[in-house]
């Protein structure tokens, strides 16, 4: 019942956050960055049907990311200190103007962090917003990819409800059809189940090349050939 109307009125909370920013928000810390992705759309504008990854700073750093996935025609959108609402509130600009055939999403991480008060249902039930808004817009067609959120040195004490935001997340997309989860959680654990130590840059909470291995490792096989 919970999906069903999620899907009927998925439509609506999109365009209701969409244009109803401006009253909780009287400072865009986004906007030079959507500003920059239709600059760069003018100059070469893309061709339809790509492979859109999108979401927070993980996906905004990983600059080369084309050269660790060679041959694939991607698009990064990722806009650093992103939440979902605010991939909500941009999801035309990222997402759907592209109408891409996949969707990679790696976005609730920032979430958390954000606020004590911001659980992983909450995490959950705001990606599900995002989900439908896909769905409602480019149909069953594009195949929508979840990230799980990762786990860091500088958010360690955040690892539980990262976790079960993960877990909510993926049986959720277990249940739907032409979606994927990846997990680059686990990956990024030691074997005693702590966070590695040398996949980071000194914020400890980005990753370096060597973490970035780790995500390419397990993403590549999910993407879509042409």
């Amino acid at each position: 019942m919970k999906n069903n109307f999620l899907k009927k009125w998925g439509l609506v909370v999109f365009l209701l956050v969409h244009f109803s920013m401006g009253l909780w928000a009287q400072v865009n810390p986004f906007e030079k960055e959507i500003i920059a992705f239709a600059k760069s759309d003018s100059m070469v504008s893309p061709l339809q049907g790509k492979i859109v990854f999108v979401g927070s700073s993980s996906f905004a750093k990983w600059k080369d990311i084309n050269q660790y996935f060679p041959g694939y025609a991607i698009i990064n959108r990722g806009f650093g200190g992103s939440t979902l609402p605010d991939v909500i509130q941009y999801a035309n600009e990222t997402i759907l103007k592209y109408k891409p055939k996949q969707v990679i999403i790696y976005c609730g991480e920032n979430d958390i962090a954000s606020n004590n008060t911001i659980t992983p249902a909450i995490v959950y039930e705001r990606f599900l917003i995002l989900f439908n808004i896909i769905r409602s817009q480019l149909g069953q067609k594009t195949n929508i990819v979840f990230i799980s959120l990762k786990p860091s040195i500088l958010r360690w004490h955040l690892e539980a409800k990262m976790v079960q935001a993960n877990e909510l997340i993926s049986a959720f997309l277990a249940k739907q059809s032409n979606t994927q989860f990846i997990d680059i959680h686990t990956p990024m654990l030691q074997s005693d189940g702590t966070v590695m130590k040398d996949i980071f840059i000194a914020d400890h909470l980005h990753m370096n090349e060597k973490g970035y291995a780790i995500w390419q490792k397990q993403i590549a096989p999910h993407l879509l050939v042409k």
